[in-house]
């Protein structure tokens, strides 16, 4: 039998940002235990990560500046979801925008957390296939470096040290794994 939820008998907004919120939640636990645990609430509709296969065997992956480590990482194209917009729709304008592609075909391969014990945020992890040149303007303040990359020398790949972000190295085995038919959601 699975466990039974926490009650939860408060929320309260702390400080806010354009980007997040957080918030305390007062928890009871099924043995009566009580807590107060703080969150971080994302903004919006969620997020995608999207892996963009040039073909068969080629990832294009992007590298990007990211300031929480003030340094260039080399990972999957992603971004927020806008009002109104599918995952699918998302996924593809998101890698015009950073890639320069449009995909025909999609397929959402799963949703990822970043930190399910103080994070709302979760990511769904799009699978691009049948690539076409199609670039839309993005928000991104520089261009984006496309490096293509073979999945069959993926363990290189998440070696290097540029290459931490949890969600790019997550989506890139789901999605090996997937196209050599040894994943599939139940």
């Amino acid at each position: 039998m699975p466990p039974r939820y926490p009650i939860i008998h408060a929320t309260r907004d702390l400080d806010t940002s354009r980007f997040l919120h957080a918030e305390q939640v007062d928890l009871e636990f099924s043995n009566g235990e009580h807590r107060t645990y703080e969150r971080l609430k994302g903004h919006g509709l969620g997020a995608v990560i999207i892996v963009p296969m040039l073909d068969d065997e080629t990832v294009l992956l992007v590298r990007e500046y990211g300031v929480g480590l003030d340094r260039y990482e080399l990972g999957l194209p992603k971004g927020r979801l806008d009002q109104d917009e599918t995952v699918e729709q998302g996924a593809d304008r998101e890698l015009k925008e950073e890639v320069g592609y449009g995909a025909r075909k999609l397929k959402i391969l799963h949703s990822l957390s970043l930190s399910p014990a103080y994070m709302t945020h979760m990511a769904h992890v799009v699978l691009a296939q049948d690539l076409y040149p199609e670039r839309l303007e993005g928000d991104e303040p520089e261009p984006l470096e496309v490096v293509p990359w073979k999945l069959s020398d993926l363990h290189t790949l998440v070696a290097r040290d540029d290459v931490t972000e949890g969600r790019s190295i997550a989506a890139l085995f789901l999605a090996r794994e997937y196209l050599a038919g040894r994943f599939q959601r139940t």
